[in-house]
């Protein structure tokens, strides 16, 4: 936390100093800003649409201080809509994954550990910014216990031509169980560029994020929890399987995006270069200093025979180089020609060659590919298009197809269509993994994934529709491979496994909110089918939110109220189970979780450009069975009340 509030020591005076009398209410539909002293009527206004900010694609947003009721299911960890993710217990946490659709396929191979990297922010989820003056955003929010959650964002050009932001999100929580600690850091800088003439353009960033969970492997005694035991009231009281173990992702990042227009002056008829670059390390270290662990007067191996007694530190590092050059012929007309090559480099590693009776086990696995490809953008009225396909030219076979279509009927009604045919390397973890714990050692050569996905959005003043239809072949996944006699001791071995049928996926989710008055109800629906032989996706067939809420202007229009209800509801389902020694989740048929309703209660407000949070989270768990769960053996949250806030400073 050190970081965290040397961040803030810097960043109070430059606030203090940059934002000239920020208390002042901006109207944007004024003719003049508030200000202590009458403006010239020469003076330049500052209006909303000179605070934009762009991601890698150049979709842009404009800065929003409102409140509304999807602010409130973005105030959050995520710092975004969570619909579809399952929280665990504490904040800082993984998510168990409701809406599988919400899955993204890149095919290029990844590091893995994919339950770590719920906030870890991608090279494709920074945003860049352009304001007219500086902002400043305040984010704040009380955590599970002992800590909070802060998030601070400032943003200036120093020209019309240069930006640069700089952002620190953090968080510290301990949770109510034992050995539940989460503490969590993702330091952003970025800067954009670009030259008077616009034929240079620029963008670049710099992240540097850290992930610590401490890791207690669930509750070993369920029936303690589902027969409401007052006993149990304090969460503390519960034995878990692991007292001492801990988890930590940390990775460094280096991105430039930028092109160049080989034309001195834009027409018709524009020639650009383009070149994208990006370094990356990760680090994944699972450390546990007691090796077993006593589930009443029993012992019990957990993850089974160790080469170590104690002190358990496995430790995986990874770095990866991407570059990608492509040459764009634009006609005003026609849209966007591009043609690319990229060069991918990553290497997977660890310190030592594990030699078995029957097996070697490599100390890394290294990759290095090549793909060509094209790509054509149509934006011309009411249509936009995009269009790739690219494909490896080197040994490793590799090729993604992606067709976007979008038409904006007018301001309220917009469709969009996605296809998409992926044939995916596997992630390095899938192939190469290693640890002091001798059954979760392997060396494998899985073949590609092979991923067809249609997906179809309306967006409507009467209801918005989102459907998706996927079929996976060759889909790799985690499975519990423990056999009878392991299951009895309550061990847990964990192996990747790839599936040789054919997984047929669809999901149809739909929104609608009706207003009377300042009453509404806001309602959003999924449904899910699979198809398959053996059950390997498992999803919830239903997930449901429904928010029941009145919102107002009082005193005199100085304060705008927002309070109201929300239900969350997933049908029972075989969930997914998480393994903290691979930070995956995995397979299991054992035990169903799901088919308990989560109530929550918030009051919000909005007073100039301040937004004030407050919510009584699961109000309803002392009310009802105690069924209620993140994963097989984790609870999910019990009845807590948080207080947050967003604060934006811009003149």
């Amino acid at each position: 936390m050190r970081k965290l509030f040397l961040f803030y020591f810097i960043a109070i005076p430059f606030i203090v100093l940059s934002q000239e009398k920020a208390n002042k209410n901006l109207d944007f539909n004024s003719k003049y800003n508030s200000s202590d002293s009458i403006k010239k009527k020469n003076e330049k206004i500052a209006t909303i649409d000179m605070y934009r900010f762009i991601t890698i694609d150049n979709d842009t947003t404009y800065i929003d201080t409102s409140l509304t009721i999807q602010k409130e299911y973005s105030h959050n960890y995520l710092r975004k809509d969570i619909f579809g993710l399952l929280p665990f217990a504490n904040d800082g946490q993984t998510y168990n994954t409701l809406q599988y659709s919400l899955t993204d396929f890149s095919p290029y191979p990844e590091f893995g550990f994919k339950a770590k990297h719920f906030n870890f922010l991608e090279a494709n989820q920074i945003r860049y910014s352009s304001v007219a003056t500086p902002v400043t955003e305040l984010y704040f929010k009380t955590t599970v216990r002992k800590g909070q959650s802060v998030d601070a964002f400032i943003t200036l050009n120093t020209s019309e031509n240069l930006n640069f932001s700089i952002a620190y999100k953090g968080l510290r929580s301990e949770g109510e169980y034992i050995n539940q600690l989460s503490s969590t850091g993702n330091f952003r800088f970025t800067t954009s560029y670009n030259t008077k003439n616009k034929r240079y353009f620029a963008k670049a960033h710099y992240t540097f994020q850290d992930i610590l969970n401490e890791e207690n492997g669930g509750i070993t005694t369920i029936n303690d929890f589902e027969s409401k035991d007052q006993n149990y009231n304090n969460r503390q009281r519960f034995e878990v399987y692991f007292s001492d173990a801990k988890s930590f992702l940390k990775g460094k990042r280096v991105f430039l995006d930028h092109n160049f227009r080989i034309n001195s002056k834009k027409g018709g008829n524009n020639l650009y270069v383009t070149h994208q670059f990006n370094y990356e390390n990760k680090f994944f270290e699972y450390n546990q200093a007691t090796v077993p662990s006593t589930v009443g007067t029993e012992t019990v191996y957990r993850f089974g025979d160790s080469f170590l007694n104690s002190g358990i530190n496995d430790q995986t590092r990874y770095n990866k180089m991407y570059n990608r050059v492509g040459l764009v012929y634009e006609n005003t007309t026609l849209g966007k020609f591009q043609f690319f090559a990229d060069d991918f480099r990553s290497n997977y590693h660890y310190n030592q060659i594990l030699i078995f009776d029957d097996k070697t086990i490599p100390s890394s696995f290294s990759q290095e590919i090549n793909s060509v490809g094209g790509q054509y953008e149509y934006r011309q009225n009411k249509w936009n298009g995009k269009f790739l396909y690219s494909r490896s030219v080197t040994a490793q076979s590799l090729s993604n197809l992606d067709a976007k279509l979008e038409y904006d009927l007018n301001a309220e009604t917009q469709f969009s269509f996605r296809y998409q045919n992926i044939n995916k390397l596997p992630n390095n973890n899938y192939n190469l993994h290693q640890s002091s714990y001798v059954q979760y050692n392997w060396s494998n050569d899985f073949k590609n994934e092979k991923i067809n996905s249609i997906s179809a959005n309306a967006i409507t003043p009467w209801v918005d529709a989102e459907l998706q239809f996927s079929v996976l072949k060759d889909h790799l996944y985690f499975n519990n491979v423990s056999n009878a006699e392991q299951t009895l001791a309550k061990t847990q071995i964990v192996a990747p496994s790839q599936y040789d049928g054919t997984i047929n996926y669809l999901s149809v989710k739909v929104s609608r909110e009706f207003k009377v008055g300042n009453f509404a109800l806001d309602n959003t629906i999924l449904y899910q089918k699979v198809d398959q032989q053996d059950a390997i996706l498992n999803v919830p067939e239903i997930v449901t939110r429904n928010t029941f809420y009145y919102s107002n202007y009082l005193f005199k229009r100085a304060l705008f109220l927002q309070t109201g209800i929300v239900l969350n509801y997933f049908t029972s389902y075989y969930a997914s189970d998480y393994n903290p020694v691979i930070g995956e989740f995995f397979v299991q048929n054992e035990k169903q979780i799901g088919n308990h309703p989560n109530f929550d209660f918030f009051i919000n407000a909005k007073i100039q450009r301040t937004r004030i949070y407050f919510k009584a989270e699961h109000f309803n768990s002392s009310l009802t069975d105690n069924n209620f769960y993140a994963s097989p053996n984790n609870p999910s949250r019990d009845f807590t009340i948080r207080f947050g806030l967003i604060w934006n400073f811009f003149n």
